[in-house]
């Protein structure tokens, strides 16, 4: 049987408790899993692709068979390269839903030889997202429970 490699990209700035949610799900479904965290300089992350592969590492230390690295090319290319052949997303709403067909459709398109596998995730953290995060800690209000504490301690820090 062909290995399953899975590549899970964001920009997982930071990650959430959801992000892992589908990490550890994926992990049941997949041979290995790599995370794959976007450098997306356009969308001016609060953290640096260093920071975000640390907290990424220490909050998935305890799952095996998974890889964190960055990259800063076109997704299907990075995923030709780590000769994975799914891409996991994350589903939390409807409207994530629109977003993603779009890009699979798209991929799919350019690279009929890669799957996208879509997850929803766990109903507990269909409302979360690392821009809501930010915007809590910004504001100085609580954050703690929707991230580890790995990540909890370098928000904090951020602000």
């Amino acid at each position: 049987m062909k290995n399953r490699i899975a590549v899970y990209p964001g920009t997982f700035d930071p990650i959430t408790n959801g992000h892992l949610d589908v990490i550890e799900r994926g992990l049941k479904l997949f041979d290995g899993l790599i995370v794959a965290i976007a450098e997306s300089p356009v969308k001016e992350p609060l953290f640096t692709v260093d920071e975000r592969i640390k907290m990424v590492k220490d909050a998935a230390r305890k799952y095996k068979n998974i890889k964190v690295e960055s990259f800063d090319c076109l997704l299907i290319d990075y995923v030709r390269k780590k000769k994975a052949n799914i891409i996991l997303r994350g589903l939390r709403v409807i409207s994530d839903f629109e977003y993603e067909f779009q890009m699979a459709l798209t991929n799919r398109k350019l690279a009929p030889d890669i799957e996208t596998a879509f997850m929803m995730t766990a109903e507990g953290y269909s409302y979360l997202s690392s821009r809501f995060i930010k915007e809590i800690a910004r504001l100085g209000g609580r954050f703690d429970c929707f991230v580890p504490p790995n990540v909890a301690k370098m928000v904090k820090e951020k602000f």
